[in-house]
């Protein structure tokens, strides 16, 4: 997984757009496809999060379910292995600017960043509906996202 990837929002479209991106460009797949479940916010069974590839390149889309908020549709994703990277990209990327629900930040000069740890779409894809359901519930109450706290929701804490 890359460090930083391009984010593209969308309403509803995430899948469809994906589908139409791959099938335009050489080199190109959809990679894995993460489904809303029944904490929503989206509809159950639809797509949350596409990752595909174009011509090499990784890109993410979501389905927002509404129209992004701030600059634009576009942002870029921060993957991050330990709280202590969350901690540091969070911290330096909101200085003069502001932070959002859910890992979204605009920096200073409103370009959209999301600071997301890689235990976050692992959490969210767990095979059993009512632990990804309390990941989930966790995860829309936080702004930076605190790995422990999804840890603990999963867990039933």
């Amino acid at each position: 997984m890359k460090r930083i990837t391009p984010f593209l929002w969308f309403a509803t479209e995430a899948e469809e757009a994906a589908t139409l991106y791959v099938s335009i460009f050489p080199n190109s797949a959809i990679t894995s496809v993460v489904r809303y479940g029944d904490a929503g916010p989206g509809p159950k069974g639809t797509a949350m999060t596409v990752s595909f590839t174009l011509d090499g390149e990784a890109f993410v889309a979501l389905n927002g379910q509404q129209a992004m908020p701030g600059p634009g549709p576009i942002s870029f994703v921060i993957n991050c292995e330990t709280q202590a990277e969350v901690d540091h990209f969070w911290e330096r990327l909101t200085e003069g600017g502001k932070p959002n629900q859910c890992g979204w930040l605009a920096d200073r000069y409103g370009v959209a960043w999301q600071v997301v740890p890689t235990a976050l779409p692992k959490l969210l894809q767990h095979k059993d509906p009512a632990t990804s359901a309390r990941v989930m519930q966790a995860m829309l109450k936080m702004t930076k996202i605190d790995i422990a706290a999804l840890e603990a929701a999963a867990a039933g804490s």
